[in-house]
């Protein structure tokens, strides 16, 4: 993912949590908040201590940021999200989780007609 398209400070995390709606399936929680100041999306994501160690956790950030930016031609820019993962995410495939993402976002209605 480009840096203009990650969210990185805490302030800005919890502005989302604070402004935003969320949408969750048993793999993910999303947050969404509309910002019509900006032209393309930005994500953050959250990974939990309880979902494994370093190794663990960073793997599933990488599954994640592949499967987002296969997805992003799909998501509707003017928007930032945040993307929680739950346990369940340890044990599935890069597949499952582009798909269960896909399904996420389709519940928030961010994602573009086509």
């Amino acid at each position: 993912m480009k840096k203009e398209n990650r969210i990185k400070k805490n302030h800005e995390f919890s502005r989302i949590f604070d402004e935003g709606t969320s949408v969750a399936n048993r793999q993910f929680v999303v947050y969404v908040l509309k910002k019509t100041d900006q032209p393309h999306f930005r994500v953050g994501l959250t990974v939990s201590k309880k979902m494994g160690n370093a190794v663990a956790r960073n793997r599933m950030k990488r599954l994640l940021r592949e499967a987002l930016r296969e997805l992003s031609e799909d998501l509707k820019g003017e928007r930032d999200y945040i993307v929680i993962a739950r346990k369940p995410v340890t044990k599935m495939t890069y597949h499952e989780i582009k798909k269960s993402l896909h399904h996420v976002f389709r519940v928030a209605r961010v994602l573009k007609k086509k």
